[in-house]
Formats: C-alpha cells, structure tokens, sequence
C-alpha cells in the first residue's frame, strides 16, 4: 500500500509547478488550486490503488479535459500569455497510462484517439494508431477510423485504401467494413468530380475577362502580360483547362466507378450473395446520386442482386426503386421513371408469387408491399402534378389492401413498424386509407 502512496505523491509533486504557475498569474484562485490539488490527489490514489477500473482513468481524463477548457477561457478572457503543453501533456500521460494498463479496453482507446485528434498531434495520433492496431486488428471499427483520418485529415487517398485493404485481410467478415471500403472512395470520386467542376468554372470566368484597349491604358505605364502558373506550363490560351480531358477523366477505372463496383463483388463473392449487404451498397451509392457513375454503378448492384437473390423481397425493392433514382420529383422526366418503377412492382409481385410457397409468399408479399408503400410515400411533395398524384394514389391503394391481406392471413406484423406506417400515410394525407381496416386483397398484377 506504501508503494502506491508512493507513486500517487510521486505524481503529484509533478505538477506542483504548474499549479503554482496558474496561481502567480491568477487564472485560478487559492481555493481553486486546492480543489485542484484534491481532486488529482483523489484520482491518483485511487489509480495506484489495487482495483482500479478503466472508468476510473477516463473519468480522470475527463476531469483534466475540462480543467483544460476551462484555463483556456479564462486565458482568453484575461488576455493572458502561457503555454498549453502542460495540460495537454498531463491529458497524454493519463491516457497513456489507461491503455497500457487496460490495453484491451477499446473504450479508453476511442478516447484517447478522439483527444489527440482534436489537438491536432497528429504525430503522436499516428502512434497511438500504430499501436492500436498491432494490438486489436481484428477490430473493424479501428481500420474504419484509421481510414477516415488518413482521408479527412492528411487529404492520403492511398493511405486510407491502404488502412481497409489491410482491415479486410484480418476482418473480411465485417460488413461494415466492406461498406466503409467503398463509401471511401465514392468520396474519392465526389472530390475528383468536384475539383473538375470547379476548374471548368475557372476557365469559364477566364474567357469573360476582357483586357483593356490599349487607346485607354496610360503611356507612362508599361503593362506586363498576365501568365499564370498554368500558362506557363500549357503555353495555351488564357482558357487553361482543356474540355477533352475533363471529358476524358470520366472513362478513367476511378472515376466510372469500377473500383467500388469491385469492393461490392467482392462482399457479395465473401457473404454468398447476401441480398441485405447488397442493399447496404445501392443506399450508399444513392447518397451520392448526383455523380455522372452513380447510375452505372446502381445498375451493376441490381444486377448482381437479380443473379443472386432474384425473389428476395430486398432485391426487389432495389430493383423498384432504381428508375427513380436521381430523377427530381417535380421534373418531367419523373412520370416515365414512376411509369416503369410501377412496372418493376407488378413484375416482382409475379415473381415472388410464382417462386415460393403460399405461406412464404404472403410473407414475402407484405414486406416488399411495406417497402414500396414507404418508398412511394415520399414522392408526395407541394406541387406534384394532379394526374400524377392520382396514379400513387391508386397505386398505394392497391399496395395497402394487398399488405393487408397478407399481414392478417399471416397472422403476424411488427405493431411498431405499422403504426409507423400508419403515422406516414396520415401525414401524407391518407387518412381515409390509414383508418381503413378492411381486407381487399386487390391484385397488384392488372
């Protein structure tokens, strides 16, 4: 028990000359700096004590991390001169000592990331990283936030495949890593395409400057030709940014998408086909729906979902929704892409019909029904043509007597995930429907 006294009080004597520093300049008071002083004094003799628990050491981290936000403000408020490196360091050398003593808590670890992150150590970040890594690589979690600084924060494309490709040779059965994968370089190519449009618009304003005459420049001044880097380097025409290879990038592996199309076939070759992953992939390439090969890509998941799994109620809604998909509601291109969505519907019924038994059609019926009544729903925005309204209307009319049906001779629903349902197409402005309980069974099939 002496020993530990021993360490605490070898500790705390450490940071005597910080606490006497905060006093002489008045950031914190002589109460404070007792309360202070306790408040250490308590953390570590219950740190170096037999027993001690992770949450100890966080709760103490915790503790510095606002006493350090707190010396902050008041050093802005006063308008005062000091270093930052002790209360930073301090942070360190608890957190330090948390994940080496509990090197298996990944709570501890998360924490001590996220602080040094927010500092901006990114030395330091990299070998806390490192070490991590070495030490739970079979943590899927940790390869995804690896990746996500290496991209966010260094702007290293290369570093961050490099952390997911090593992340699926320890964790290929993580779907979420395999999402992860391809959700990164979907933002690779977001940027790319970005970058592009920016440059074209630069060349666009380029061409709009007009040089003064040369009747109005003033003959005591001699004007120097403007030559911008790129100039120079094209020794082209003040428009510097070439369409054609703007144009040309597109077919390029990277940009048409071919390497998040081969992350997915390879998820879809490691989970046997799983018709749920593969939807995880199309809502992922949907949040990024407005990239010249989203539609490219979309095609490719529906496809291999319609070889793989083609009477699955959740390839099937991909299949329904992906005409829609990128389409403005209120364009003119939305009636022939609701037209053939509302085809694709009456196909998957058939299917799905025609390739199960009774039982497991109902089943299967009432959640793709479900699925397409949640998708349908959203398209009922101010303004949408009259005639157009109609058609949903009658279409979720059929959906809603058919899910009905099913869900009654199945003997079987979520109530939370019904009432929900209701709750949408009230708000919607189907309340007649919502409050209907009979049983149509109209054929979705005319």
């Amino acid at each position: 028990m002496a020993g530990s006294s021993d360490k605490a009080r070898f500790y705390l004597e450490q940071s005597v000359p910080e606490l006497q520093d905060l006093r002489r300049k008045k950031i914190f008071t002589k109460k404070e700096i007792t309360s202070i002083a306790k408040k250490r004094s308590d953390f570590e003799h219950k740190l170096n004590a037999r027993g001690s628990q992770p949450l100890d050491y966080a709760r103490y981290a915790e503790y510095e991390m606002n006493l350090e936000s707190l010396r902050k403000k008041r050093v802005k408020r006063m308008g005062i001169k000091t270093s930052t490196h002790s209360g930073q360091r301090r942070i360190f050398f608890v957190l330090e000592r948390a994940t080496s003593k509990f090197h298996g808590d990944m709570g501890l670890w998360m924490q001590y990331l996220d602080f040094a992150r927010k500092q901006n150590a990114n030395k330091k970040l990299s070998e806390i990283l490192t070490r991590v890594l070495r030490m739970h690589p079979t943590k899927p979690e940790l390869w995804i936030y690896a990746a996500n600084y290496a991209l966010e924060e260094r702007s290293g494309v290369n570093e961050a495949r490099s952390y997911m490709q090593r992340g699926l040779r320890f964790c290929k059965n993580s779907k979420r890593l395999w999402s992860e994968y391809a959700r990164l370089e979907m933002i690779y190519i977001a940027r790319i395409v970005a970058r592009g449009r920016d440059l074209s618009r630069n060349e666009d304003l380029s061409k709009k400057d007009i040089s003064p005459n040369a009747d109005e420049q003033d003959p005591n001044i001699i004007t120097l030709p403007s030559i911008t880097a790129f100039e120079n380097i094209s020794n082209s025409e003040p428009g510097f940014i070439d369409q054609d290879i703007l144009k040309s990038l597109g077919a390029t592996p990277v940009l048409s998408g071919a390497i998040p199309m081969a992350i997915f076939d390879g998820a879809m070759d490691q989970f046997a086909g799983d018709a749920t992953l593969g939807e995880t992939f199309f809502d992922l390439v949907v949040e990024f729906q407005d990239l010249p090969c989203a539609s490219r890509i979309l095609q490719h998941i529906t496809d291999r979902l319609l070889t793989a799994a083609p009477a699955d109620p959740t390839t099937l809604i991909c299949y329904i929704r992906q005409p829609a998909i990128g389409i403005q509601t209120l364009s003119s291109d939305f009636p022939g892409a609701l037209g053939m969505s509302l085809d694709r519907l009456k196909s998957a019924v058939t299917l799905v019909e025609s390739s199960r038994a009774t039982h497991e059609t109902r089943r299967s019926r009432s959640l793709l029904c479900k699925r397409v009544i949640e998708w349908i729903l959203q398209f009922i925005v101010e303004g949408l043509d009259p005639d157009i309204c109609q058609v949903i209307s009658m279409a979720l009319q059929k959906l809603w007597s058919q899910y009905q049906s099913d869900i009654q001779q199945n003997a079987g629903s979520d109530s939370e995930e019904l009432s929900r349902l209701l709750d949408e197409l009230r708000r919607k402005g189907f309340k007649e429907m919502a409050e209907t309980a009979g049983v149509g069974g109209i054929a979705l099939v005319a």
